[in-house]
């Protein structure tokens, strides 16, 4: 399945999740004393959403806290605070397509040398996204394998007694990918300075 029917075809709480692990992978890295991870508390959303509004907010509370290191971290800001406050299908279909995005976007940019998508603009993610990866960096085709992953393990586990495994299994990929785009950021900023 591609990515785009994958995320039509998730149930609440593997939406929520993704869409929190996309943003989390596009955090660059805290400063020192501040929280290291900020999303913690919406990762363990519970399959009903009980408890979504107020982890909700005190994952923008953590996110509000800290002085954003670049444009990237705003965007992130920026989507937590567009995040639904109603746990129900449709809005967080919504955010977590937006947040897919977001991450995809962010890759490129560190994919393309010097940020440049090039003239296409978004329609190269768009086509990945709906299943034709051609035409998209090593850091893009990546992320798109991980959405897909993290997206597969969470649905096929959704409301059985291995779901808190697929989350685990959720959270590792997803911090091996926020290492890797760290790993490249930090690359290229010192190439830059």
């Amino acid at each position: 399945m591609s990515l785009l029917e994958l995320i039509a075809a998730a149930d609440g709480r593997s939406l929520a999740v993704s869409a929190v692990a996309c943003l989390d992978r596009c955090l660059p890295q805290p400063a020192d004393g501040s929280d290291q991870d900020p999303l913690r508390s919406l990762r363990a959303v519970r399959a009903d959403g009980r408890e979504w509004d107020a982890r909700l907010g005190a994952a923008r509370a953590a996110m509000e806290e800290q002085e954003p290191a670049d444009d990237v971290a705003e965007q992130v800001r920026k989507a937590l605070a567009a995040a639904p406050g109603d746990f129900s299908v449709a809005p967080l279909r919504e955010w977590a397509d937006a947040c897919s995005l977001l991450a995809l976007e962010v890759h490129r940019r560190f994919d393309t040398p010097g940020g440049d998508p090039g003239a296409d603009g978004a329609d190269p993610l768009r086509r990945c996204r709906a299943g034709d990866p051609d035409g998209n960096g090593p850091l893009v085709t990546g992320e798109l394998r991980r959405q897909i992953q993290i997206l597969e393990i969470l649905t096929e586990a959704a409301g059985t007694a291995g779901d808190g495994a697929a989350l685990r299994r959720a959270v590792d990929l997803s911090t091996e990918g926020r290492r890797v785009l760290r790993a490249v950021m930090s690359r290229q900023a010192r190439g830059r300075g």
